[in-house]
């Protein structure tokens, strides 16, 4: 088999070094990480060549955007075994309005909320006004991450919303906003894998989206994640996929949606449950990097099982016994004005190490072959061990070897208070 992974960041780089323990990968356009062969022999590669005319047997889209253009849909007509919903499906990441009412249509736990459109700013400031606060503020539209206010000033909230529906913020992706009453509770990434009519879990981890150490700062893509959390057993990802994912997947059916890949449901874990944050349409980054490397199963059978409709065929899913943590280094600027093109060295130590990963999420090469930063998230470092502790400090290990001018790091990724065991 041959697959072909759509995109170009760490989550691409994770998917193909995973999906390369048993197949070939090309990426498009990839990366200057995604080269060469895997430790299992087989060869991974970048083009610049166009999804539509690569010859694969599999096609894994990674981000948002190309999913809600169509590009499922145009791989299918052509022929083409796609795991990644069709346009009609990716709605739930590419409208928060669309996202929370097939989510309150399907019964699923969410916070209370209201959407409103440019031209009703006093209506959404009576709306957040009304709300007890935390005050969340979601761009309708993609903002690769980084639309969403969360804050207790209402002043501040009342300001964001004011930018965002004027067109300000995040231009015509935020002239429709998404108003949210904060839900407490601890937050929790799930990956459900979807044929159309069933779903199972992969390990859920938990990520850091603001950009400074201690949770200060604005709202990133994610500057860390680890996994499994210790504090989310079986029994609370069991309730999860029973009233929020089954729900939805069994909504969308009814509304006609055939809706196979990856559906990435963003919980917070309250005294009554998971309740419903959001829900992306594929991999979650940086969160992908450390639940695929944890992978035991073959993720090309999983994936093409799920894109062929039908994963009662997918061999079982099981994961490591042992911990991933993903450190992410950032460029200076980020995420508001990043400044790119500075010299990266010490990979190659970072790289030697034992059961660490450095996977590209924003580098290219110079013309001299030297590596650069391109772009705001430049490397997303994971590492494996037994147990959280040794994954966190293999993790950090790997990030001090690593250099460029202003690199954004925190560092308290994973560094948890004493927990119980993992639960069974």
């Amino acid at each position: 088999m041959r697959a072909c992974v759509v995109g170009s960041g760490a989550r691409e780089h994770a998917l193909a070094a995973v999906l390369g323990r048993s197949v070939d990968v090309v990426a498009t356009p990839g990366n200057p990480g995604i080269e060469g062969r895997t430790g299992e022999g087989h060869r991974l590669e970048s083009t610049a060549t166009r999804p539509e005319e690569i010859e694969a047997d599999l096609f894994v889209i990674g981000p948002e955007s190309p999913l809600v253009d169509g590009l499922a849909d145009r791989l299918r007509q052509k022929g083409r075994l796609v795991f990644g919903p069709g346009a009609d499906g990716a709605r739930l990441e590419g409208s928060k309005h669309y996202m929370k009412s097939l989510a309150s249509r399907a019964g699923v736990p969410t916070a209370r909320w209201a959407s409103y459109s440019s031209g009703e700013l006093v209506e959404a400031l009576a709306f957040c006004r009304s709300l007890p606060g935390t005050y969340v503020i979601k761009t309708d539209g993609l903002a690769q991450g980084k639309g969403v206010l969360v804050t207790d000033d209402l002043a501040e909230a009342e300001a964001d919303l004011e930018r965002k529906l004027s067109g300000t913020s995040f231009g015509e992706a935020g002239r429709r906003v998404v108003i949210e009453e904060g839900l407490a509770g601890h937050e929790l990434s799930l990956f459900a894998v979807c044929d159309g009519r069933r779903a199972v879990a992969l390990e859920p981890a938990r990520d850091y989206k603001r950009i400074g150490t201690g949770d200060v700062g604005p709202n990133t893509g994610g500057m860390g994640a680890y996994a499994p959390v210790p504090s989310a057993g079986s029994s609370a990802v069991g309730v999860a996929m029973d009233r929020i994912v089954e729900p939805t997947l069994a909504s969308l059916r009814r509304e006609g949606v055939d809706y196979r890949g990856v559906l990435y449901a963003g919980l917070m874990i309250g005294p009554d449950g998971p309740a419903l944050v959001e829900f992306n349409v594929r991999f979650g980054d940086p969160e992908a990097e450390v639940v695929l490397p944890l992978l035991e199963s073959d993720l090309a059978d999983l994936l093409a099982s799920a894109a062929e409709g039908d994963l009662r065929t997918a061999p079982q899913v099981r994961s490591s016994p042992g911990s991933a943590v993903c450190v992410v280094a950032a460029s200076p600027g980020y995420p508001e004005a990043p400044v790119t093109g500075h010299l990266i060295t010490g990979l190659d130590g970072a790289g030697t190490l034992d059961h660490v990963s450095v996977f590209h999420a924003g580098t290219r090469r110079d013309e001299e072959g030297a590596l650069r930063t391109a772009g705001g998230r430049v490397l997303c470092v994971s590492a494996l061990g037994t147990d959280l502790a040794s994954a966190r400090a293999r993790a950090y290990e790997a990030v001090a070897a690593v250099h460029f001018d202003g690199m954004q790091v925190r560092t308290d990724v994973a560094a948890l208070p004493p927990e119980p065991s993992r639960p069974g």
